[in-house]
């Protein structure tokens, strides 16, 4: 990181000390402040996208990581967080492209990997998410998530039903 860098860094640390505390309000608040004065710092923008994420105000957290691309063109934290967020919205072929961007930067990333898996899980492109879910799951993620994946991939091997219900039942 050079000076410039650092500065920004810095800049943005308070908020990103709200955000991690779950102050999310005072998050925003401050993140804004920050990219007001200063809007050049991919890392304010970065970070807001993650507060307005948490809020689930996808479109608003979907444009602080596009800024955040525009200053930053290779912030993979940016290219997660926008992937995750077009995830959310139901944007599964822009979410896969932002991850495979990921993953050309750095080919065992596991966010990305999980970000590509899930998104191609989510499109039913059952085989795709298959192959980026094992080897998300070779990185040794996190137990929560790792048992999440496998409960995907028990999905695609046609061990569980993927969304039971009162109608899904092994009669129908």
């Amino acid at each position: 990181m050079d000076d410039a860098q650092s500065e920004r860094w810095e800049a943005a640390e308070e908020g990103m000390e709200l955000l991690h505390a779950g102050e999310i309000e005072q998050a925003i608040d401050e993140l804004l402040r920050v990219a007001q004065e200063n809007p050049q710092n991919e890392y304010a923008f970065h970070f807001l996208g993650h507060a307005y994420f948490h809020k689930e105000a996808f479109p608003e957290a979907l444009k602080s990581y596009v800024e955040a691309l525009k200053l930053a063109p290779d912030y993979a934290g940016a290219m997660l967080g926008a992937g995750q967020t077009l995830r959310m919205m139901g944007e599964y072929d822009r979410a896969i492209r932002m991850g495979q961007r990921v993953l050309r930067l750095q080919e065992d990333d596991g966010d990305g990997l999980f970000l590509v898996g899930a998104a191609h899980f989510q499109k039913g492109e059952n085989e795709a998410a298959k192959r980026y879910l094992e080897r998300f799951l070779e990185t040794g993620p996190e137990l929560e998530v790792a048992l999440e994946v496998e409960g995907m991939l028990q999905v695609i091997r046609g061990e569980v039903l993927p969304f039971p219900g009162g109608q899904d039942t092994v009669e129908n």
